[in-house]
């Protein structure tokens, strides 16, 4: 619990970020590097003061008249470079074209505190989850009452005890996931960003019931399972290396190699889930951009997924879904964001691993000198 909630807090600013960038539509590969059109403008870009009244006829800035109670013939035809002007400026200031941007433009728009949006659905999911997560995983991996002890080769145990743990964690913790990710996605100027949400799911489950809080689990698993199959994989691998390196300086330098001190099994444990957690988080970022795309666009505020199309590629089955995204927007568009997810990922694997390693042990050893104080 005091592991996640410590890699939450310190990592969850930049996942606003990385939800804006993977929610906002993208530019397909072959598109112009010119002002884009009005077709071509994100269906949620607001506008200023200049173009709040304005409307768009025929996507020609020719034909832009006021949209004014007056009779037509006494609007006034708006001059073309002013428009495209206003257009080019909202465009900019609602567009992220990096994670560095994203913060500042969010922060200089919304306030700082936007970047922490979601913190206390991040904090409710994160708990519970981690706690699923983690035991989970040292039960299944050491329990000799474990499923896949004797069924699964030391080498790979990791790759299955993570996956199944995810799997069982992601299951308990969806429906707040949900919460977290439409208020991340959510602007401010939309409103009460909590109440619309949680409007905005009531009518959800309204309609389609309760299993709808479930919606885009599968593309969950799709992103977390190989994420933690790769995670665990990639942390004991460099755990064992780390052990074997300082093994080889101790005998090199007469020095007995015994138990790890605490400074060493968290410097050990940092660097191994800073590592595996960064490599993990860049391979499946495209299922983080199609979970994202689908729970941000099937089930945003204010949407309603009984009037929406039937034939959205959202509702694609997660392949073809991802191959619609590379086919429009090229293999930019299913790393998008990466950045963002891979500077949050690292450290908060790095952090929770760090922490709830180096808890273990000295839980342990109150443990034993306990039981040592009980047998004298």
């Amino acid at each position: 619990m005091m592991s996640a909630t410590i890699g939450s807090v310190l990592t969850s600013l930049l996942d606003v970020v990385r939800v804006r960038l993977q929610s906002q539509p993208g530019p397909s590969p072959s598109a112009s590097s010119r002002l884009p059109t009005f077709l071509q403008l994100p269906p949620n870009l607001g506008v200023t003061a200049c173009c709040r009244e304005v409307f768009w006829v025929q996507n020609q800035s020719q034909f832009c008249v006021a949209n004014t109670a007056v009779a037509p013939s006494t609007s006034a035809v708006m001059d073309e470079a002013i428009i495209s002007d206003c257009a080019a400026e909202e465009t900019q200031r609602r567009t992220y074209n990096s994670t560095l941007d994203g913060i500042r433009k969010i922060a200089r728009n919304e306030g700082v505190w936007t970047l922490w949006r979601g913190l206390s659905p991040t904090l409710m999911m994160a708990v519970p989850g981690n706690v699923i997560y983690f035991a989970g995983y040292d039960w299944l991996r050491y329990s000799q009452k474990s499923p896949i002890n004797g069924r699964v080769s030391d080498q790979y145990a990791p790759l299955a005890a993570g996956s199944v743990a995810r799997v069982m964690a992601a299951i308990a913790v969806s429906p707040i996931e949900m919460l977290r990710t439409r208020m991340q996605a959510t602007s401010t100027r939309e409103g009460n960003v909590l109440r619309s949400t949680v409007v905005g799911l009531k009518d959800m489950v309204s309609t389609d019931g309760y299993r709808s809080l479930w919606r885009g689990l599968t593309l969950t698993f799709w992103r977390d399972v190989p994420f933690s199959a790769f995670y665990w994989w990639g942390y004991e691998f460099g755990r064992q290396r780390l052990a074997t390196v300082r093994s080889r300086t101790a005998a090199l330098s007469g020095e007995p190699s015994g138990e790890l001190t605490h400074s060493q099994l968290l410097t050990d444990s940092f660097l191994s889930g800073s590592a595996s957690g960064a490599i993990a988080a860049f391979v499946t970022t495209p299922f983080d951009v199609g979970k994202t795309r689908q729970q941000t666009v099937l089930h945003g505020p204010q949407t309603n997924s009984a009037q929406l199309p039937k034939d959205l590629p959202e509702n694609r089955a997660m392949p073809r879904f991802l191959w619609h995204i590379y086919c429009n927007e090229g293999m930019s568009g299913l790393f998008k964001g990466w950045a963002a997810r891979c500077l949050k990922v690292a450290p908060a694997c790095a952090i929770m691993i760090s922490s709830y390693e180096f808890g273990k042990k000295y839980a342990r050893n109150a443990n034993e000198r306990k039981r040592g104080e009980l047998e004298t």
